[in-house]
């Protein structure tokens, strides 16, 4: 635990280790925004895309939505009291969240939806793993985990799909 967090109290301490995830998840969010951006104006509309997509708009506030929900529940593990398969947990989080970016940067900055496709299978094995390991340790963070799990789980579709008609 970093020095400071040890001689500030707990409920401070709560505090700074939630806030420290949102704006954790919200940084790997930002990140992919930023990669996404310019493929999403000029390489994304061009491509040929199945009917069950979903309008533009609706992808940033779902994903800021999650975004949200990840970071609560892994603060959620976080306090969990059972510091060694909290770790455990917070390691396959850690995993997961690289994946996250990972996706975006060979979808939208690579502009490669095959590539994409082979690694939101990894991505969305490594969201399952992280809600199996979060479920025992606190039953909320495993339930915010699903609506992500099932989120990435479309986006495999949806990247499926793109890449077949294209």
């Amino acid at each position: 635990m970093p020095k400071i967090l040890a001689q500030v109290r707990e409920p401070q301490r709560s505090a700074l280790v939630l806030g420290f995830l949102i704006a954790l998840c919200s940084a790997v969010g930002g990140l992919g925004g930023w990669v996404t951006q310019t493929s999403v104006t000029t390489w994304y509309p061009t491509l040929s895309k199945p009917w069950f997509t979903p309008p533009d708009w609706l992808f940033g506030p779902v994903w800021t939505v999650l975004y949200i929900m990840m970071a609560v529940a892994a603060w959620l593990v976080w306090r969990s009291g059972d510091r060694v398969r909290a770790q455990d947990a917070l390691y396959l989080f850690a995993v997961q969240l690289a994946l996250n970016l990972a996706w975006s940067l060979l979808f939208f900055g690579l502009r490669d939806p095959a590539l994409a496709l082979v690694e939101v299978v990894g991505f969305w094995i490594a969201i399952a793993a992280t809600t199996r390991a979060f479920w025992p340790l606190d039953r909320r963070a495993g339930l915010l985990m699903l609506p992500y799990l099932a989120w990435v789980g479309f986006a495999a579709l949806l990247n499926a799909a793109i890449w077949w008609l294209n």
